[in-house]
This record gives structure tokens, C-alpha cells and sequence, in this order.
């Protein structure tokens, strides 16, 4: 498999595209008037506590004030060391309206949610992920060899002095670094702590403590260990910037982070702007001639698989395997490249052949073991649903990039023509009844005016001479198409 990330720069806006293979599975956008604030770390303030939801609302400097939960606040066990209890005591004993806490963005905020909270603190570094307020070693479950996780939990439980204190998780990068590589790491961890504690304790209520890296960077601290061959940059002052962090942190990878200097933009390299617009369309097409409905609502995302126009060539049943097969792979790059979480239902076709179910499923786990962000596959229900989970930690693609429709205000449909038609008939029924005029003006959209003038004119007609006065039309271009105005002339 061949990977390629590539990254474009713009004046308020930078985006990285992860190429496997040539297609595009995973697209980052960073803007400076919405920039992603999950892991930055704030100095907050306790607006509210409420007891009968375990939780309290903390000011951290944003728009809306964020949400802390009782079972992510550390408990003090000891001097040295904090770490969260098996069930989370009263948000009551934890927190207080007035306190001033030290808090991490777990998650972002969404639509009229705001910013998850939690004071397990954790700093990612090239090699590890160091939880000041945790204990123990870890090891990330990408690196298979039993071997390597041992060696690795080992190097890193030795490294652990008095001076490093602290929970840590070793990351995929770190899959054969030697002991001095993983010391150096922990050493910068620990000295990065201080200076975040120092800079808590002189902040102010609502200020930022630490801000994670910009996205140019942060992607190769993040992507790079996955076997990335190849980061290509169009701007040389981000490209200088990310060797002088690869050359500190990384320096076996200086060599494949390259400047793109082509006349074509960037982006156009794998038609990925084409597919940006294709990943915010509802269907999806299948190679085969099926076709996905995605549809994503505030609680939960829908896929509905249709097999379309493949019509297969042996019978029904290998028809609809060989669309489920097909959908599987796409559902998992769509949940990626649309980045879609929460409650996830995928209405497969319905299969009679248990084997052919089972590998469908098979299938879907193959494909979603790719995925960075954390998937469970709850059940199959008894209507045939597929029930999964990913974990949501910011905006989908759709939620980044688009707005509701201001003519259906997020519906999805708007009202026909005839049924505006109908609706104006009995407002003028109602106006002429009401109130004396000498005529009757309808304001309307381009289509609602035509069927008036042409389906309707013989219900117009019939109306004018039931309330005895003059019916006017006028279009108006700047109207919905379910938007009129009846007025009185």
C-alpha cells in the first residue's frame, strides 16, 4: 500500500488529504475562524454544578461554556499521583461554583453543544501519549508483535523516576525506537507538564494554557508512523517549518516531506476536490451500478445500500452479496473521509445465506480496522440493521463545510408548487374576507407563478369573481420556492 498526505496551504485555511492507494480516505480542514480546539488546555472557571446530572458547566473563554463530567475529574489519591475512581464520587465534593480548574478539550464543540471537558490531562509527543494525572504503562494495540509491546512497556517502566511520574501510553511510532529515543521523549514530555502547570497557575479564568500544534505539523506527528511514503506541501514557509519539527523530532522522515511547486494546484494531483464534492452529495456510487443513501441527522447517521442498476449475473442472492461486499469497503472510506459519528444504522440488502451475512460483516471490520478513530459494531438487530458506533471528537465534513439550506431551513424538501398554490388560495379567501381592498397582489417564486397562470387559472379566474375584486401576480426572484406574500392593494 502506498500513502501520500498531501497538504494545502491557504492565507485562513489549511487542509491535509491522506492518500492510500491513490484514493482519498481522510480529509482535515483547519480554518482560523473555527480552528479545532480538542487537546488545548484552558485555565476554567465553574459557572454552574449540577448535581442531578453529575456534571458542571465551566467557562473556558468560548462562545458557549463547556461541559465537565464527574467521571472525568481526577481524584487526588495521593501527593504524587491522581487517577480517577471505579464510580465517580458527587460532582458535589468535586467542583464548586467560583473554582478555577485546569481542563483539556476532549471534544469539540457541536452545533448548540458545547466543548467536552476533562482534567485527565494528556500530551501527545511523537512517540507517546504522557497523562500526568494517570499511572501505568500502555501500549498502543496497532503494534501486533508481542515481543516489541513487551520490550517497549519494559524501556518505558524503567525510564519511570520520580522526576516522571505519571501514566503513559506508547504510541505506533515508537514501534522498534531504542531506549535513548524513548527517554529523550518522556524528557520532554515531563519538561512540557511543567511548563504547562507554570503557565495554569499564573493564567487568568478563561485564558488558553496550551494550544495544540497547527495542522501542518500536528499531521505528521499523527500520520507519519503509519508508513507514509510520501507528505507533499505547497508552501515553502510551512515546508521549512515542518523540517526544522521532523528534523527534532522525526529525523528518518526529513526526506519525504517534499515542496510542491507544480502550476497545477495541489489538490487537483488526485482529483481531490472532485471527490470533496462528491463526499458531501447523499448518494454514493458503486462501481458495481449500486449505490449508498447517506443521511445524516443530529443523533444518528443512516446508510441505506441499494443495489441500483447491477443486475448481477447468476441470480438475486450473488447479486445482493456482491453489492453488500462492495458496500462494506465504501461505508467504512465514507465514514473516514465524511468523518461521521455517534449512532451509525446501515440498512445492508437483505441476505437469506447466513454464510454470505457473516462475510459481509467480515467484510466491514476488515475494512473499518483502518480507521484512527475508535469503532464498535454493537449488534445486527432483528429487522437485519447493522448497529455501529465511532467516536466523535469533532465536526463532520458536512457540518465543517456547508450550512442548512436556507430555503427549507435544514429539511431537506421543500413544499410543490400546487400545495403554494393551494395555500395562497385560501390566504386570499381569508384576506378578502377580513379586510377591504381594491385589489389583491400574490407574490410568489418564478414556478408557483407559472402554475398559477397555467394548471390553477381557472381556480384564479373562479376566485376573482367570488370576492368581486382583481387578482394581480407578480414574481418575485428573491423568494423561496415556497415562499408568497398575498397583499392588499
Amino acid at each position: 500500500m502506498t500513502i501520500e498526505i498531501l497538504i494545502n496551504v491557504a492565507p485562513r485555511e489549511n487542509r491535509a488529504a491522506l492518500i492510500e492507494n491513490g484514493v482519498l480516505m481522510e480529509l482535515f480542514v483547519e480554518r482560523q475562524s473555527r480552528r479545532g480546539i480538542v487537546s488545548n488546555l484552558y485555565k476554567g472557571r465553574v459557572q454552574r454544578v449540577l448535581p442531578g446530572m453529575q456534571a458542571a458547566f465551566i467557562d473556558v473563554g468560548l462562545e458557549r461554556t463547556a461541559f465537565l463530567h464527574a467521571a472525568d475529574i481526577a481524584t487526588p489519591i495521593s501527593e504524587n499521583t491522581l487517577v480517577g475512581l471505579p464510580e465517580a464520587p458527587d460532582i458535589k465534593r468535586l467542583v464548586h461554583e467560583g473554582d478555577d480548574i485546569l481542563v483539556q478539550v476532549v471534544k469539540d464543540p457541536m452545533g448548540t453543544k458545547g466543548a467536552r471537558l476533562t482534567t485527565f490531562v494528556a500530551l501527545p509527543s511523537r512517540l507517546m501519549v504522557y497523562m500526568p494525572r494517570g499511572e501505568g504503562v500502555g501500549v498502543s494495540a496497532r503494534i501486533e508483535d508481542e515481543g516489541e509491546r513487551a520490550r517497549l512497556k519494559s524501556l518505558v517502566g524503567e525510564s519511570i523516576s520520580a522526576e516522571t511520574t505519571g501514566g503513559y501510553i506508547v504510541r505506533t511510532a515508537a514501534q522498534g525506537a531504542d531506549a535513548d529515543a524513548i527517554r529523550e521523549d518522556m524528557k520532554y514530555l515531563c519538561r512540557l507538564w511543567q511548563h504547562v502547570r507554570e503557565k495554569g497557575l499564573k493564567s487568568r479564568a478563561g485564558e488558553l494554557v496550551y494550544e495544540d500544534l497547527p495542522l501542518p505539523t500536528r499531521i505528521l506527528r499523527d500520520e507519519l508512523a503509519r508508513g507514509v511514503d510520501r507528505v507533499l506541501v505547497d508552501s515553502a514557509s510551512s515546508h521549512a517549518q515542518m523540517l526544522e519539527f521532523a528534523a527534532a523530532f522525526m529525523p528518518g522522515s526529513t526526506t519525504s516531506i517534499e515542496l510542491y511547486q507544480g502550476a497545477r494546484p495541489i489538490f487537483d494531483l488526485h482529483g481531490v476536490e472532485d471527490e470533496i464534492g462528491k463526499a458531501l452529495d447523499r448518494n454514493v456510487s458503486l462501481k458495481s451500478g449500486g449505490h449508498l443513501v447517506i443521511d445524516q441527522t443530529e443523533s444518528m447517521t443512516t446508510i441505506d445500500v441499494n443495489t441500483g442498476g447491477f443486475v448481477g449475473h447468476r441470480n438475486l442472492e450473488d447479486t445482493i452479496f456482491r453489492t453488500n461486499l462492495e458496500a462494506a469497503v465504501a461505508i467504512a472510506r465514507q465514514l473516514r473521509l465524511r468523518n461521521l459519528g455517534g449512532i451509525i444504522i446501515i440498512d445492508f440488502i437483505d441476505m437469506t445465506d447466513v454464510a454470505h451475512r457473516a462475510q459481509v460483516m467480515d467484510a466491514l471490520q476488515r475494512a473499518l480496522s483502518g480507521d484512527h478513530a475508535q469503532t464498535h459494531i454493537a449488534s445486527v438487530s432483528s429487522l437485519g440493521l447493522v448497529e455501529m458506533t465511532r467516536k466523535r471528537t469533532r465536526d463532520s465534513l458536512e457540518h465543517l463545510l456547508c450550512a442548512a439550506c436556507p430555503s427549507c431551513e435544514g429539511r431537506g424538501f421543500v413544499r410543490t408548487p400546487e400545495t403554494v398554490c393551494h395555500e395562497i388560495f385560501r390566504e386570499i379567501v381569508r384576506q378578502s374576507r377580513q379586510f377591504q381592498s381594491r385589489e389583491l397582489l400574490i407574490l410568489a417564486h418564478q414556478n408557483v407563478i407559472d402554475r398559477l397562470l397555467d394548471e390553477e387559472s381557472a381556480v384564479l379566474a373562479e376566485l376573482e369573481h367570488q370576492i368581486g375584486r382583481p387578482i394581480r401576480l407578480q414574481v418575485e426572484t428573491l423568494y423561496g420556492f415556497d415562499q408568497y406574500d398575498v397583499v392588499l392593494a
